[in-house]
């Protein structure tokens, strides 16, 4: 996991800054989204208006979970990034980049537009589920949750091709988070396909493109971190110590 190789290197050189600075609102965002479908009557009841032919949303409470676990480890791994707590390694050119500052503030700006729209528009002050209400603002962050995925490893992607190295980027954390984008695409399939009604995809369409999306880069990083760069010179440094360490002293500095 990337918070223990940190750790253990003391360092967060090889991992961009951009990956838990956009990690930690995106999944606070599909942890409102979760929660809210789980513990919500409002929300549950708006959801089951809008989908009569199964009132029952395909969100459980393992994605709950995953996204509560998620903000957790994400928020660890943003502050190894302050030398002042940690004590760790960090490159001066490790910072956000501005495309990213960009989709963070937009992010929060958007779902304050969609709350106004509600508020502006609802007759009721959004528990009209016939027209702009409250679910459609829990909607909202879970397209902000949808759209930090598809960009935020992007700039780790770059940083490895860059380094042409994948050493500092957990590949642990990538085979898990693979094995639950399989599974958790495959339990939305199964929910559904027992309730025989494909709407519980559409109606938690994120959930769905979330796992997908996961299981396209995290095959990316696997290609990088097995095949394209498994002989990069600083992997062989890091994993054969041998190789720049002599393994008999100098006999000449023994002798002095």
């Amino acid at each position: 996991m990337t918070p223990i190789s940190n750790f253990r290197r003391r360092s967060t050189v090889g991992l961009a800054i951009d990956f838990p600075t956009i990690n930690v609102l995106g999944f606070v965002c599909y942890t409102a989204y979760t929660s809210a479908f789980l513990y919500s009557p409002v929300i549950r009841q708006q959801y089951a208006a809008r989908h009569p032919s199964d009132e029952e949303s395909t969100v459980r409470f393992n994605d709950f979970a995953f996204a509560l676990h998620a903000v957790i480890l994400s928020t660890l791994v943003y502050t190894q990034f302050w030398p002042k707590i940690w004590g760790f390694k960090v490159s001066r050119f490790q910072t956000v980049s501005r495309p990213v500052l960009g989709l963070f503030w937009g992010s929060i700006a958007a779902i304050g537009i969609v709350v106004c729209i509600v508020l502006a528009k609802s007759p009721d002050g959004g528990y009209d589920p016939s027209t702009w209400a409250w679910i459609d603002v829990i909607y909202a962050l879970s397209y902000v949750k949808l759209i930090i995925t598809i960009v935020k490893y992007v700039p780790q992607a770059w940083v490895n091709y860059k380094r042409k190295s994948t050493e500092g980027w957990s590949i642990s954390q990538i085979l898990f988070d693979l094995t639950g984008g399989v599974l958790s695409l495959l339990q939305l399939v199964l929910d559904s396909s027992f309730q025989s009604d494909w709407s519980g995809i559409t109606g938690n369409p994120v959930k769905f493109l979330l796992s997908n999306v996961t299981i396209l880069f995290d095959l990316v990083f696997i290609v990088q971190h097995y095949i394209l760069y498994r002989d990069s010179l600083e992997g062989k440094i890091n994993r054969h110590p041998d190789l720049v360490t002599p393994l008999l002293s100098d006999p000449r500095a023994a002798s002095a």
